[in-house]
């Protein structure tokens, strides 16, 4: 055994430098620190005050297991063997050290040293650990636990091999016995290890198959497999962290297709545990302040109004017409979304999220489970209960349709009677649950469902609980793009609503809207394009306009409607839209030059806020995509080309994408105008071309710009030809424009100066377009 005594003067000198080193000036101390790296001894020191010298206040231990800590992920593999021995038995030996402090330093030291590939070097860790967990010591359990989870949460791949005498199907079970333990933190420790080696379930599961063929370990793997349902006695724990850790087991194991067999028997005992989880604790209804009914008449708070930046139509709009379907950071509509104010995570949202998944993979053999439950609940004198059941039947509408069809005729009308509940949160929570079978309401006669559902959902639209019209706008949205046409009959009253929700909706529920208006005009098309719509549509929004200072925040949701209204109305846009578009080229030129003017004399002039910059070169896009040709007469008499140039150089990456998105835009709705200035463009599009800094649907507009006058690419064809090479894997649309241009271009000069253009190009980027493109 390794043994090792401090020398009393150097001792002396290092808990000195210790001392030091906690001052604010530090850099004489790191000087002398990195001094004493160099002796073979110092690691020796700093795990013999953490451990050994429990006279000295615990920050200046704790700073010596830090430093440690440093040095093993530096230096571990110089220690001297007989220092890395010392130092994981003095760990271990104070694994359960009455500071918390110490303790929890101990473990980071132990789980480092694993991490350095040391697990299978250190045979004893593992079972020393977990004989640690039988100690009567509620402190060593604790200590021993919280360092076996960072193990398995650092360390997953390798414990779950063959590499370590210390198999899954005899830890598991031995995490599974602390489910029960009367602290919640031990329960919480011991739910988190078993939750990592959840997304490697197969391979748990395919060792315990095949040990149950042996007769001798058949009970002992039968009593793995019932011991993991004892996780649903922690699903319903009073402590809502250890229940919310043991929730996302389920949500984890739902995923595994092989366990579908395996869930089958459990779903009867399963499925309420999840529906209680997904009741709104006090908390969660204190919060939000979910107990006010009524809050129209309350400003919205600095956290309704900001961070709500505007995104730029380059990352926020996706183009339909080519069938191209982008991720978004948005909330998907068929999502449930709490209040920001509550967690972002939380046993209510995880246990939707677990019936969802389970919704999904068992489909319609679920109802039978959950189906009678949630029709009890439905009618439940509590209304936390009754939200709760409207809650899992939109839940699982996505997962198990087809058998929920048959008990629609009766839900539906009794959900939509539920719109009037008294307590918004009920509200709210139906309108979600109704979007999700709107597509089914809409396959039956409009008298049937239809009408009455629009009727609610526009009164909902107007509700004096600010939650609730933004649910109802959400749903209404959804309805309107599975209803289309059928909503025509509609129009007056619709319009009437969303205009009297316009005047009176405040910050956080003006984006919904705008989104509501704009499908509404993509659901009906051109029976919007009508004087008395138009006129009952436009004005409110003009007026909106008018009434917002040019860096009010309420500009941000702009740009989600005018361009779907400008599509529809074509012409009948046009009387309101050269003072709109003016305005916004009159924007982007104020915030330009007070640019200038703050680079030029910065302790003079402050810098501008080019969001609302952004903003406006989005609406002119929209409206350039929107109207079309319509547009020509109002780029003609605006300099609003001589400020796209400018914006396209703009330091902020945000304002050069939204120019170019705003160039593509004008170039296939008047090429006319573009082509003089094609030559100024291309070289600053040159040096922009790289995927990482444009879009898809920008970069398509460049390409069809250069596909209506190739001519004006030939001077700059070589940084084009470096932007395709920068696309690693484009999309095929893409791909097949890359191609076109790129053969047309090498058609158009022929093979030979194609070959002799070509030989200028860095090997790398010919040998790219070769085997992407063939040329």
């Amino acid at each position: 055994e390794y043994e090792w005594k401090p020398d009393k003067q150097g001792l002396q000198q290092i808990l000195q430098l210790l001392k030091e080193s906690q001052s604010p000036d530090t850099t004489i101390q790191r000087t002398k620190l990195e001094q004493l790296n160099q002796d073979p001894d110092f690691s020796n020191y700093l795990i013999f005050v953490l451990t050994k010298l429990k006279s000295e206040d615990e920050p200046t231990r704790s700073l010596c297991g830090l430093i440690l800590k440093n040095n093993v992920k530096a230096h571990f593999q110089n220690f001297p063997n007989g220092a890395t021995n010392f130092i994981k038995s003095e760990c271990l030996n104070n694994i359960g050290d009455s500071s918390l402090l110490i303790r929890a330093t101990a473990g980071i030291l132990i789980t480092t040293i694993a991490s350095k590939r040391e697990l299978q070097n250190w045979p004893d860790l593992l079972p020393k650990l977990c004989s640690l967990l039988d100690s009567e010591d509620y402190t060593t359990c604790e200590g021993a636990f919280g360092t076996l989870q960072k193990i398995c949460e650092d360390s997953v791949e390798i414990l779950d091999s063959d590499v370590l005498d210390c198999p899954l199907n005899i830890r598991i079970p031995k995490f599974l016995q602390f489910f029960k333990h009367s602290s919640p933190k031990i329960r919480s420790h011991a739910v988190v290890c078993v939750n990592q080696f959840i997304i490697r379930t197969q391979a748990l599961m395919l060792n315990l198959f095949a040990l149950a063929g042996e007769p001798e370990v058949g009970k002992n793997v039968c009593r793995a497999l019932v011991m993991l349902f004892e996780m649903l006695q922690r699903t319903q724990d009073q402590d809502e962290n250890v229940a919310l850790e043991a929730c996302e087991f389920w949500l984890t194991l739902a995923e595994q297709q092989v366990c579908k067999d395996v869930f089958v028997r459990h779903l009867p005992r399963l499925i309420p545990v999840l529906v209680n989880g997904m009741k709104y604790s006090d908390i969660d209804i204190i919060l939000p302040k979910g107990d006010i009914e009524e809050d129209e008449m309350t400003p919205d708070s600095e956290q309704d109004i900001w961070p709500r930046f505007h995104r730029s139509r380059t990352v926020a709009q996706q183009h339909d017409k080519d069938g191209i379907e982008e991720e978004d950071d948005d909330d998907d509509d068929n999502e449930i979304d709490d209040d920001d104010t509550i967690s972002d995570w939380n046993l209510r949202k995880c246990s939707v999220a677990a019936l969802d998944v389970l919704a999904n993979v068992h489909h319609d053999e679920l109802l039978p489970y959950i189906l009678p439950l949630l029709k009890e609940l439905l009618f439940h004198h509590e209304w936390v209960v009754k939200e709760l059941a409207i809650l899992g039947l939109g839940t699982v509408a996505e997962g198990c349709m087809q058998g929920m069809i048959p008990c629609l005729p009766e839900l539906i009308p009794h959900l939509i009677q539920c719109l009037s509940d008294k307590k918004a949160l009920v509200r709210s929570i139906t309108c979600w649950t109704l979007s999700r079978y709107a597509h089914w309401v809409v396959s039956q006669p409009p008298d049937t469902y239809l009408k009455s559902l629009m009727t609610e959902l526009l009164k909902r639209i107007l509700d004096s609980n600010k939650r609730v019209p933004e649910a109802a706008c959400s749903a209404f949205a959804t309805l309107e793009e599975e209803a289309c046409t059928e909503l025509v009959a509609y129009l007056a009253y619709i319009l009437d609503t969303l205009v009297f929700a316009f005047s009176k909706y405040q910050h956080k529920n003006l984006l919904i809207l705008y989104n509501a208006r704009g499908t509404l005009a993509d659901s009906v098309g051109h029976h919007l394009n009508k004087p008395e719509y138009i006129q009952m549509l436009m004005p409110p929004l003009i007026q909106k306009r008018n009434m917002l200072k040019d860096e009010d925040k309420d500009l941000f949701p702009l740009p989600e409607c005018p361009f779907s209204v400008a599509t529809v109305l074509q012409s009948g846009f046009l009387p309101y839209c050269e003072p709109m578009c003016q305005h916004w080229v009159n924007l982007v030129q104020k915030t330009l030059a007070q640019a200038m003017l703050s680079n030029a004399q910065p302790d003079q002039y402050e810098a501008p806020d080019k969001d609302f910059m952004i903003v406006a070169l989005d609406l002119l896009s929209g409206l350039a995509e929107g109207l079309g040709g319509n547009i020509e007469q109002l780029v003609a008499r605006s300099n609003i080309l001589t400020l796209t140039y400018q914006c396209m150089q703009d330091k902020m990456l945000e304002v050069r994408q939204s120019s170019f998105a705003l160039l593509s835009d004008l170039t296939k709705a008047c090429f006319q105008h573009i082509k003089p200035c094609v030559a100024d463009f291309m070289p600053i599009l040159g040096t922009n071309l790289t995927a990482e800094f444009i879009s898809d649907s920008t970069f398509r507009g460049i390409c069809i710009m250069i596909s209506v006058n190739p001519n004006g690419i030939i001077q700059d064809f070589i940084f084009f030809c470096d932007a395709v090479a920068s696309w690693i894997n484009p999309k095929d649309y893409l791909r097949d424009m890359f191609c076109k241009i790129l053969h047309g271009f090498k058609n158009q000069i022929g093979n030979e100066n194609g070959r002799h253009f070509s030989d200028q190009f860095p090997l790398p980027l010919k040998e790219h377009l070769v085997a992407f493109y063939g040329v």
